[in-house]
């Protein structure tokens, strides 16, 4: 993942493409703050890991993707479509070190399995459904609709 995204950084540098050198250069930013995070505890203790996992940079690109979609709505509400088209421009540079998001459909069917693995029957459940769809499809799903769909089913449970 790691490579992928600095080789692409090295392409847009060759073919002057500012956008998207910058928005990766803010990536790799990112990868290497939460590397440094990595290297300590909560008590300042060494961790012995130098680097985050590929999961860990997945969550992390899906993170900056949800920032940057708040922002263009706050723009758009703000009459600010230029910056709203700036930051959507971000997203789809980002979103090209996805994986292959899954439909409506496919999200819908992975809820419906993991409430019935769990044995989740209502809202309260709702955390530990939401903690075993993270471990199983982080990169792929969008928590965020994930999340009204799982609300939907356990009310409805």
């Amino acid at each position: 993942m790691r490579e992928r995204i600095n080789q692409s950084m090295k392409e847009a540098m060759k073919s002057g493409d500012k956008k998207r050198l910058s928005t990766l250069r803010l990536v790799n930013a990112a990868i290497k703050d939460r590397d440094i995070a990595a290297r300590a505890d909560d008590k300042g203790q060494a961790t012995g890991e130098n680097k985050i996992s590929d999961a860990e940079i997945l969550a992390l690109l899906q993170k900056m993707i949800k920032q940057r979609r708040d922002s263009a709505s706050t723009y758009r509400q703000g009459s600010r479509e230029d910056l709203a088209e700036s930051e959507e421009a971000e997203i789809a540079i980002i979103e090209e070190f996805l994986p292959q998001q899954m439909s409506e459909d496919e999200v819908r069917e992975a809820v419906k399995s993991v409430i019935e693995e769990t044995g989740c029957g209502g809202l309260k459940d709702m955390g530990k459904v939401m903690g075993a769809l993270k471990q199983r499809y982080t990169g792929t799903m969008d928590f965020g609709k994930a999340s009204a769909i799982v609300k939907e089913q356990l009310k409805d449970a």
